[in-house]
């Protein structure tokens, strides 16, 4: 609900996902929350006499626009297209070091005094943002996450590892070794005998490969009519998804997998990248298509390096239609994902903006740094057309203005975040690029996201839905049921809201049917479930899908960083990495259906 205007707005804002494993790298010392700043509310477009940071006066009501000087300390510029002057040479940098304590990817900026300015992402354009004093972002310029890139040869970078005690014992895991060679049952523990009435079947259950002690990821989940598929340290495995009997042989890779393509062809395609050697000069640059239906390896590709400081150490990769789009730190390369044929460079443009990160599904985006050592500094989000590279439009934030999180493709709909201010913003945006609404209402948001620290993998959220109009988001519940609440995309403000039928999160799925799809976890004592919720009308009760079965709790509960998906009536969860720090078999996927 919306604050008050006499009282100041929730802190918080986005804190850590629930699943977040408990041991992480050394941190930063937390700061004192900021103070909280004035109410906030969807401002007036019309450039009123009054002065004030867009000389505009104050709505009636608790959402009032801050009344600060603008971002620059000078008059609102003549749109959202302001050009960069004098951009500096790099693009930003991603930096090394440790994280600072973990929060919702793409949390608000560092704790401290805010300092008085613009609260609106856009150049030239009040906005409604919502303060949030939370520990401070990550030095690497974008998002807060405690896990990242690990593997079997010396690494600098921090890796984050669960402890022992966060695991089932070797008792409560069903033995499969995960390799294809099980029937996909229960093994020492059959999960559905004593099933209860109303419970879900366990349809299958697989162990992960052995992984190296310094850990190794396990990215991506696709799920197509036939078969489930997740890529593992070296390796990318098939199952029949009705009972988990292998669909076809596992594909072993010659190094560690490091990107993926969240999203799938038409025809069921996908690339992963991994690795070039074991060195410490190693690089994520070598490329496969894979078929999902039958594992079979189409071509390949090695990611060559852009320019100075433009390496492929790091890279992102999405899939728009079929255009690949391989992201480095200052450019991007895109190629015809069914035969691997180079179509378009991304590269500089402008005086100095560098295209920083790629988000892609129904459509394709990007997001520039530009000026990043001048006083000119901002970013700039572009749609770009998948067949040439060229931008259908650009979109200017303001300075100090971070682009974090693609929370939709289509409508898009952005979270960003301004870490000197202490701020947030979510907002959404009409086909040719122009503002259509932002949240208009105070609240915190907590939707999981995978990690980010080499890359800013715009679309690695999760627990966050929207249709044309809607956007659903799961609120932060420190203990206790949370809520899911839909915000109407053509006003910002909240249409509805819902409270979890258990004393445990809910987080939006998919929709499906007129209905939104929701998981709502397990507690220590309880299984999750899967639950429908209407999305038209007046009531908007949970009706229950799937009831999990009592059996696999501990299981359930112990998938800390996680792959969620709905389809064709069956739940999957999936282990997004994998410690390795012990003998003691990890898990990888579990099933569950009727």
């Amino acid at each position: 609900m919306a604050q008050p205007p006499d009282q100041p707005p929730q802190q918080g804002g986005f804190g850590p996902p629930p699943h977040q494993p408990p041991a992480q790298p050394p941190q930063a010392p937390a700061t004192p929350p900021a103070p909280p700043q004035p109410g906030y509310g969807y401002p007036q477009q019309a450039p009123p006499p009054a002065p004030g940071p867009y000389g505009a006066p104050q709505q009636p009501g608790p959402y009032a626009p801050p009344q600060q000087p603008g971002p620059y300390g000078a008059p609102q510029q003549p749109g959202p297209y302001a050009p960069a002057a004098q951009p500096g040479p790099y693009g930003q940098q991603p930096g090394y070091g440790y994280p600072q304590p973990p929060q919702f990817p793409g949390a608000p900026g560092a704790p401290g005094t805010p300092p008085s300015g613009s609260r609106s992402p856009f150049k030239g354009r009040p906005a409604v943002v919502i303060a949030a004093a939370v520990a401070a972002l990550l030095v690497v310029g974008g998002t807060v996450f405690a896990v990242t890139r690990g593997g079997d040869d010396k690494d600098d970078k921090p890796v984050a590892t669960h402890s022992d005690d966060d695991k089932p014992s070797a008792s409560a895991d069903p033995v499969d070794p995960g390799d294809g060679s099980g029937d996909g049952g229960g093994g020492a523990q059959d999960f559905n005998a004593g099933r209860k009435a109303g419970e879900a079947k366990v349809l299958w259950y697989k162990e992960a490969p052995d992984a190296p002690a310094s850990g190794a990821e396990a990215p991506g989940m696709w799920i197509t009519g036939t078969t489930a598929v997740k890529a593992a340290y070296k390796e990318v495995v098939g199952y029949k998804v009705a009972d988990g009997t292998p669909a076809w042989a596992t594909v072993t890779l010659p190094q560690k997998v490091c990107a993926v393509t969240r999203q799938k062809t038409a025809d069921d395609k996908v690339v992963v990248a991994y690795m070039s050697g074991t060195s410490d000069r190693a690089k994520c640059n070598q490329l496969q298509q894979l078929d999902l239906n039958t594992g079979a390896k189409g071509w390949t590709a090695v990611v060559a390096d852009g320019a100075l400081f433009d390496s492929a150490i790091d890279i992102e990769l999405s899939l728009a239609g079929n255009t690949l789009v391989v992201g480095r730190s200052q450019s991007g390369t895109a190629y015809d994902v069914r035969t691997g044929k180079k179509l378009w460079d991304k590269k500089n443009y402008g005086d100095s903006c560098f295209p920083t990160a790629f988000a892609g599904g129904t459509r394709l985006v990007s997001v520039a740094s530009c000026d990043a050592t001048g006083a000119k500094e901002h970013e700039e989000l572009q749609e770009l057309d998948p067949a040439t590279g060229k931008a259908k439009w650009t979109r200017e934030f303001a300075k100090g203005w971070r682009v974090a999180r693609t929370f939709s493709l289509d409508p898009l709909v952005v979270y960003s975040t301004n870490q000197d201010k202490n701020t947030w913003n979510i907002s959404t945006f009409k086909a040719d690029g122009t503002a259509r609404s932002q949240v208009a209402f105070d609240g915190n948001f907590a939707p999981e996201c995978q990690s980010a620290i080499l890359q800013r993998d715009l679309t690695g959220c999760q627990g966050v839905v929207a249709d044309a109009n809607t956007l659903y988001l799961p609120t932060d519940a420190k203990s206790g049921p949370n809520e899911i609440v839909a915000i109407d995309l053509a006003s910002g403000k909240q249409k509805w809201r819902v409270k979890s039928p258990a004393d445990e999160t809910m987080l939006p799925v998919r929709l499906e049917g007129g209905a939104l799809v929701a998981y709502v976890e397990p507690s220590y004592d309880a299984a999750g479930q899967v639950v429908s919720i209407p999305t038209a009308g007046t009531a908007h009760t949970p009706a229950k899908l799937l009831q999990l079965p009592a059996s696999t709790t501990a299981l359930e509960s112990s998938f800390y960083a996680r792959d969620l998906a709905w389809t064709d009536g069956r739940f999957y969860l999936s282990s997004t990495r994998l410690n390795g720090a012990d003998d003691a078999k990890e898990k990888l996927m579990l099933a569950y259906g009727k």
